[in-house]
């Protein structure tokens, strides 16, 4: 059990290399993972029900304890990348399906992602937990509302289907996590153990699978799709830190809400493209689970040693 949390751990800690490697991998030979696409929802659920393993009644708790920073997080998280979203999409010359990703992508919750670089970043981690985990329990009523109204005038959009479906892959799994957690408690802490590893193979097979599919339209238009996503990512972190600093919070705070807001749930966004747009619409999803496990880093890296310079200075 030690040897697999250590594998776990590992994965883990190196999460952005094995989206990267896959995502060229499948990019270059897409024959040999063009398969894994017929399984999006499936491991998206999976991701989810270990996310329910791993929160606690606390995690919620704290929403109730400090309900304005939380508040304004999860409103930012909501508010901020949809709106960066459209205005990328009204303002640059992009396709349909593209435009319909890029907004999709804006308008999920946070990913789980955002708690670690927030830690990473000496950010307040439990408000980052709290902020995702009322954002993704809010996500099948947010969720499709924000893509509706933001899409609608590019392709028809139906807010009823995708709140089925977020329910299924997101919400439920993760109550089913939390009640496997109640029912089980300590008997459960081998399995938490080994999510880590379970999370890094789902995005990665997500990525792989959509990568494939879309190999030839990405040769055409992934590098434009990509400065987007980049765009979009690090749009969302300053927006949020500028939120933050109006909002009056604290350095720390601040951190919290500016990640959370930048680092969205991609493959949720994948998934949902897939089932209910197309193949092509999924692609900024998975560019952007590639991307902001690179800029995630290196943002919690920047923000730390700003926060260490200002220490060593007072």
């Amino acid at each position: 059990m030690k040897g697999l949390e250590r594998v776990s751990s590992f994965v883990g800690s190196t999460f952005a290399i094995w989206v990267l490697l896959f995502a060229v991998l499948s990019f270059l030979i897409p024959s040999g993972f063009t398969w894994i696409a017929d399984y999006i929802t499936p491991l998206l659920g999976i991701i989810m029900f270990g996310m329910g393993l791993t929160l606690s009644a606390s995690d919620f708790k704290e929403a109730f304890k400090r309900p304005k920073e939380v508040a304004i997080g999860v409103v930012g998280q909501f508010l901020i990348m949809p709106l960066l979203a459209f205005a990328l999409v009204t303002i640059l010359p992009v396709s349909t399906e593209v435009a319909v990703g890029v907004i999709l992508v804006g308008c999920c919750p946070g990913g789980t992602s955002s708690n670690v670089m927030t830690y990473l970043s000496k950010g307040d981690t439990a408000l980052s937990v709290s902020i995702t985990a009322v954002s993704t329990v809010l996500a099948p009523f947010v969720t499709p509302a924000l893509i509706y109204l933001f899409a609608s005038q590019w392709i028809e959009v139906s807010a009823s289907s995708l709140f089925v479906s977020i329910v299924q892959i997101v919400l439920l799994p993760i109550l089913l996590g939390l009640l496997v957690q109640a029912l089980l408690k300590d008997k459960v802490e081998a399995g938490r153990k080994a999510i880590p590893l379970v999370s890094v193979i789902g995005i990665v097979a997500i990525v792989a699978a959509v990568v494939s599919v879309n190999q030839e339209q990405i040769a055409e238009t992934g590098l434009f799709i990509f400065l987007i996503v980049v765009l979009h990512n690090g749009l969302g972190y300053l927006v949020g830190i500028g939120l933050g600093k109006l909002m009056k919070m604290q350095p720390k705070q601040q951190k919290a809400v500016s990640i959370e807001v930048g680092m969205q749930n991609s493959g949720l966004g994948a998934s949902l493209a897939t089932d209910h747009f197309s193949a092509l619409a999924a692609v900024p999803s998975a560019i952007f689970s590639v991307w902001h496990n690179i800029s995630g880093p290196i943002i919690a890296t920047i923000y730390r040693k700003l926060q260490e310079k200002q220490e060593n200075q007072s």
